[in-house]
């Protein structure tokens, strides 16, 4: 999932071509166990919100870990980042194939056992005086390894748990859940670090993902079988995946701007933490307040989605949260002491609020659009464009703050956001109302846009 300054990490906006359920276009109801209320829907709601809690309170423990405990520099913060994002370059492709032949729930499983170990063994090696900054980019590599197979099988899990018509009150949840904790996770990192110490965080991030575990194997909802269809070689599977992405118009420019906006704002996210504490002069709990009120903005956009896209049909909402989103982040580097702090905050809330209306909307669009027997290999293909492009970017921002400096690195790559919007406005969304359920629906809405226009 892509960074959003003050947000750790933002909805999925890059992580797929995402997915929009229209209140107007009316799908038909589609066979699901159980209602978004039902027991199985709320586990598996509860599980994610704590390991997503869990998430957020480490995307500022983390780096504070190697600021105070390790002493790191700036790249090296920015390298974790990178570090974390960087299995999606390696195992995104093959991993999408192969949830697309497994059970998607026991690949759940197993994922959240690697992560707890990777996490819970940085606390342990701090408590016996050997921890070092190759551990801790070991434990974000094995974490993010874990996180690929957990991403892409939970993207093709949901929709067994909930009925079509309730897949985007379901992401919505979802995505609230997300927002919510990205509001609470930081200021709560802030506190366990000044409490307890830099590695408390990761303590409170490992146990979630124990939380995690246990809920999803309390579901009780049958989970049907992979499709039968022929096993090829892995090579074939995963290229009926990237092609399905890359030759669909829709797909392929969600894709395209998700990997670059991810780019400049996981590179704004991944030195934002130094950027506070030194270049600002803010305290660790100054930093996490700050980070705290950014994350009201995830909050807002869950708010805003339904009512956007029903005034202005789900591809215009895409556009509009997007367009109106990516100047806020020009304020973030304009941010200084005491009161200047509210620069960094008003642009966390705005390009929060854009980018997670944006997600939720684009999320449900692709669980519909995408044929059941591909969803793993596209969720994956697309994934790996826009968190690949994560780990560039997390990269990048630490070279540019070492070698320019953080706040330069700030203006730079704000700039990057502002223009990666142009690459929507050039794509086929912009003559669309709403987006299209099926392929075929696309290939029809497109038509009959640009037959209107033409006897307009």
């Amino acid at each position: 999932m892509s960074e959003v300054p003050g947000m750790g990490e933002a909805p999925d906006q890059g992580s797929a071509p995402d997915q929009s359920s229209a209140p107007d276009q009316g799908s038909a109801p589609g066979p699901g166990p159980g209602p978004v209320a039902g027991r199985d829907f709320r586990l598996f709601w509860f599980g994610e919100t704590t390991s997503l809690l869990g998430n957020s309170i480490a995307v500022v423990a983390l780096p504070l870990v190697a600021v105070l405990t390790l002493d790191a520099s700036t790249f090296v913060v920015g390298l974790l980042t990178s570090v974390a994002y960087l299995p999606w370059l390696i195992l995104g492709l093959p991993a999408g194939a192969w949830v697309d032949r497994l059970p998607r729930r026991p690949v759940m499983l197993v994922a959240d056992v690697v992560a707890f170990v990777a996490f819970v063994s940085v606390p342990v090696a701090a408590w016996a005086g050997v921890l070092t900054i190759a551990q801790l980019l070991a434990a974000a590599f094995v974490g993010g390894c874990a996180n690929v197979f957990f991403t892409t099988a939970q993207r093709a899990y949901l929709p067994v748990l909930v009925r079509d018509e309730e897949l985007l009150a379901g992401n919505a949840r979802l995505q609230g859940s997300e927002s919510t904790t990205e509001v609470i996770g930081p200021g709560l990192a802030g506190m366990l670090v000044q409490a307890f110490g830099a590695v408390a965080g990761l303590v409170a991030n490992a146990l979630s993902f124990l939380v995690s575990w246990l809920c999803l194997r309390a579901i009780r909802t049958p989970e049907p079988p992979p499709p039968a269809v022929e096993r090829r070689r892995l090579r074939a599977e995963v290229g009926d995946g990237l092609r399905f992405l890359f030759r669909d118009p829709v797909l392929r420019s969600l894709a395209v701007f998700s990997a670059v906006s991810n780019i400049a704002l996981t590179g704004l996210g991944s030195i934002e933490v130094a950027f506070l504490v030194r270049t600002v002069g803010a305290g660790e709990a100054a930093t996490g307040v700050v980070l705290t009120l950014c994350g009201l903005g995830g909050i807002l956009g869950v708010l805003l989605s339904p009512r956007v896209s029903a005034r202005y049909g789900t591809a215009r909402a895409v556009l509009i949260c997007h367009a109106g989103a990516a100047p806020f982040t020009l304020l973030f580097p304009l941010t200084g002491p005491g009161f200047g702090l509210a620069f960094f905050v008003i642009g966390g809330v705005g390009c929060g609020a854009g980018v997670v209306a944006a997600c939720v909307i684009t999320d449900t669009f692709r669980q519909r659009y995408c044929p059941p027997d591909l969803l793993g290999r596209v969720s994956a293909s697309a994934a790996v464009t826009s968190f690949g492009a994560i780990a560039v970017g997390g990269l990048l921002g630490g070279t540019l703050g070492a070698l320019s400096g953080v706040r330069e690195t700030m203006w730079m790559l704000s700039g990057l956001q502002v223009m990666a919007t142009v690459i929507l406005f050039c794509g086929p969304i912009r003559r669309m109302r709403d987006f299209p359920e099926s392929a075929h629906t696309m290939t029809h809405t497109i038509t009959e846009v640009d037959t209107e226009k033409a006897l307009s």
